[in-house]
C-alpha cells in the first residue's frame, strides 16, 4: 500500500496551484487591457485615416509626395491593428501577436519619417492656406474631442512602448511550460528590439534639431556644428573669472560631445544679430582636464577649472545645482 501524501506536501501543492491561479487571473486582466487599449488606439488611427488621409487623397489638396511625407505608413498601421484585434477578442493572444509581428517594421519606418512629418505639417500650415483651413475645420469635428493633428501624429510612437510593457507583463504571468510561452517570449524580444531602434532614431532626430537650433543662434559661419558623431549636451550662462586686473565676464557656453564653445551675446541693438551669439573660442574636450576648485560642499556655487594645452579657464556659478550639472556633464563628455 502506498503512503498517504504528507500534510506539508499537500500544502506545497496547494500553494503552487494558488500561484498558478493568480498568474492566470493577472494574465486575463493584461489580455483585456491589451484588447481595450488596442481598440482605442485603432479608433484614433482611423479618425486620422478617414478625416485626413482619405479626404486629402480624394480632394488632391496635397501632392502625393507631400501626403506620404506627412502620414507615412499610416494606413498600413491601421490595417495591422485591424488584423490584430479579432485575435485578441477571441483570446488567441499568441497567434494574433505572431501574425502582427511582421508589421513591427512599420513602426521603424514611421519613426524614421516622423521628423520630416512634423516639418512638413508646419510648412503646409504656414504656406498652404487651403490645407490650413481644411485642417482647422477637421479638428473642430466632435469626433476629435479638441485634439489637433499635431497631437495625433505621435500616436504610433506612443503605442510601441505600451506594446512592450504589456508583453513584458504577459510573459511574466505565463507559465514556462505553457504552449505559447516561447511565442510570446520571441515576440517580446522583437518588440524590444524595434522599441530600442525607435528610441535611437528619436534621439538622433532630437540631436539634429538641437544642433540646427544652436547653429542658427551663432553669428556668421565661423564654425559648422553639424559633424558625424557629434552630440549636443548642454548650454547655459557661466561667469569667466579672468586674470588679475580684468573684469569678470558673463558668457554663454554650448557643450557638445567633443567640443566646448564659448560665446558672447551680440549687441542688443544690432539690426539682425541682436538675438545671436558670437563664437569667441572652441575648445576640444579630448585635450581637457577638469577640476572642481570650489563647490564640493552645499555652499552657494563654486568654480570649475578647465585646462587645455594653451589655455586655462576658470568658470564660476553661484548656483550649486547648476555647477554640479556642468561638472557632471563635462566630466562625462571628457571621459
Amino acid at each position: 500500500m502506498s503512503a498517504a501524501p504528507s500534510e506539508s506536501s499537500c500544502r506545497r501543492g496547494g500553494a503552487v496551484e494558488e500561484q498558478r491561479a493568480r498568474w492566470e487571473r493577472k494574465r486575463g486582466r493584461i489580455a483585456k487591457e491589451l484588447l481595450r487599449s488596442e481598440q482605442k488606439y485603432l479608433q484614433r488611427l482611423e479618425l486620422v485615416a478617414a478625416f485626413f488621409v482619405a479626404i486629402l487623397k480624394a480632394k488632391e489638396t496635397l501632392k502625393p509626395a507631400v501626403l506620404e511625407a506627412l502620414f507615412g505608413p499610416w494606413e498600413s498601421l491601421c490595417s495591422a491593428s485591424r488584423t490584430l484585434i479579432p485575435h485578441l477578442e477571441r483570446g488567441r493572444l499568441a497567434l494574433g501577436l505572431e501574425r502582427f509581428h511582421p508589421q513591427l517594421v512599420l513602426y521603424s519606418r514611421y519613426a524614421e519619417n516622423f521628423a520630416q512629418a512634423k516639418e512638413t505639417l508646419q510648412k503646409q500650415v504656414r504656406k498652404n492656406k487651403s490645407f490650413a483651413r481644411f485642417k482647422r475645420l477637421q479638428e473642430m469635428r466632435p469626433e476629435f474631442q479638441g485634439c489637433r493633428l499635431e497631437e495625433l501624429l505621435p500616436l504610433p510612437l506612443q503605442r510601441l512602448p505600451q506594446y512592450k510593457c504589456l508583453l513584458e507583463h504577459l510573459v511574466e504571468n505565463t507559465l514556462p511550460e505553457s504552449p505559447d510561452f516561447g511565442q510570446l517570449t520571441g515576440i517580446l524580444k522583437s518588440v524590444s528590439e524595434v522599441f530600442h531602434q525607435v528610441q535611437k532614431i528619436s534621439r538622433f532626430h532630437e540631436n539634429s534639431c538641437q544642433m540646427s537650433r544652436v547653429q542658427k543662434l551663432l553669428k556668421g559661419q565661423k564654425i559648422q556644428l553639424l559633424a558625424p558623431g557629434r552630440w549636443y549636451l548642454q548650454e547655459g550662462w557661466l561667469t569667466v573669472v579672468p586674470s588679475k586686473g580684468k573684469e569678470v565676464q558673463q558668457r554663454m557656453f554650448f557643450l557638445f560631445s567633443d567640443i566646448l564653445l564659448v560665446t558672447k551675446p551680440c549687441h542688443p541693438l544690432h539690426p539682425w544679430n541682436s538675438h545671436k551669439f558670437a563664437c569667441q573660442a572652441s575648445y576640444p574636450l579630448s585635450q581637457c582636464t577638469l577640476t572642481k576648485v570650489f563647490g564640493h560642499t552645499q555652499c552657494q556655487g563654486g568654480l570649475l577649472s578647465l585646462s587645455f594645452p594653451h589655455k586655462k579657464l576658470l568658470l564660476m556659478s553661484h548656483d550649486q545645482q547648476n555647477l554640479n550639472k556642468w561638472h557632471q556633464t563635462l566630466g562625462a563628455a571628457i571621459r
